[in-house]
């Protein structure tokens, strides 16, 4: 698979990640060979939260994956803490306890990427900054980003925080591409023109934070997948003629539309079903032209200015 670097790291990854938020739903031999699949199709960037499935999802992963320090040198682990039952929570002691939770459940004695999962308005920056040090320093974590985080809210964090911050996990598909058509539609009076996120695409490209888009197959907060719905026959019409085209699903121009961008975003592809896996993963290797990603766009219910 192609790979890339992830923000302004050495790591390289492959440009598509598996989420791995719905394992719990396969029983264990169905776990095993979904992540085998995913390593035989170059996809070793696994991405966890410490809240998917209340830390089962992690337990999960670790024995399907049969973890050892051989296959730990082989894939690339990412997790996110913040979130708890009511309220979110940077502090120190919460961000320390959580990663010792994570690393005990994946069965490994460091994370590739910590990413701080929604924004804690309560956040005291340098505290976060006390924990990435000592994560660091320790060997827990070696690079470190955020979720779901807008530009000044980066800004601040980065006034305390040495480390650089590499990633910025958000949701983005053909369907919800607000950040897309706000730049699109810069001193206009529509809803299109509406900064919902500070202009975080811009950012993150200048700021070399490769985005990472979640849920790239849904329309709406988790409504439903845009792909086969009766919601979106204009779009799923342009799609799958676009895929005829390149001999491929639509499930692959889903994902390479995403990749088109010159951002050069990781999808985070939370599907366990071995065949959208692979699915997704040929997407790396289409390269959609000008017209076809506008095309898809417009199909999608954007104008263009």
């Amino acid at each position: 698979m192609r790979t890339i670097k992830l923000g302004s790291s050495t790591l390289e990854v492959p440009v598509i990640a598996i989420g791995c938020m719905r394992i719990n739903s396969l029983d264990k031999t169905g776990a095993e060979h979904f992540v085998q699949t995913a390593l035989e199709e170059g996809a070793n960037f696994f991405d966890h939260a410490d809240i998917y499935g209340g830390g089962e999802c992690e337990e999960i992963f670790a024995d399907a994956i049969h973890m050892n320090a051989d296959i730990r040198e082989k894939i690339i682990l990412q997790s996110k803490c913040g979130i708890r039952k009511g309220m979110f929570d940077f502090s120190k002691e919460h961000i320390l306890e959580s990663v010792d939770g994570i690393l005990k459940r994946l069965k490994t004695e460091y994370l590739d990427v910590l990413l701080l999962h929604r924004p804690d308005a309560l956040v005291e920056p340098e505290e976060v900054a006390e924990a990435f040090d000592y994560l660091e320093t320790s060997g827990k974590v070696r690079h470190f980003g955020v979720s779901n985080q807008k530009p000044m809210q980066i800004e601040l964090l980065k006034k305390y925080v040495k480390q650089p911050l590499i990633a910025n996990q958000l949701q983005l598909s053909i369907t919800n591409a607000t950040m897309i058509s706000n730049g699109i539609n810069v001193n206009m009076e529509n809803e299109s023109a509406v900064d919902r996120d500070g202009s975080i695409l811009d950012y993150c490209r200048l700021n070399d934070i490769t985005i990472q888009p979640w849920s790239p197959f849904q329309y709406g907060f988790f409504e439903g997948v845009f792909l086969g719905s009766d919601k979106f026959p204009e779009l799923n019409q342009k799609i799958d003629e676009i895929a005829k085209k390149y001999d491929v699903s639509n499930t692959t121009i889903a994902i390479a539309w995403l990749l088109r961008h010159p951002a050069q975003m990781q999808p985070i592809i939370g599907t366990m079903n071995e065949t959208r896996l692979k699915d997704c993963v040929k997407a790396s290797e289409i390269h959609l032209t000008r017209e076809e990603w506008y095309s898809i766009y417009r199909a999608a219910g954007n104008i263009l200015p």
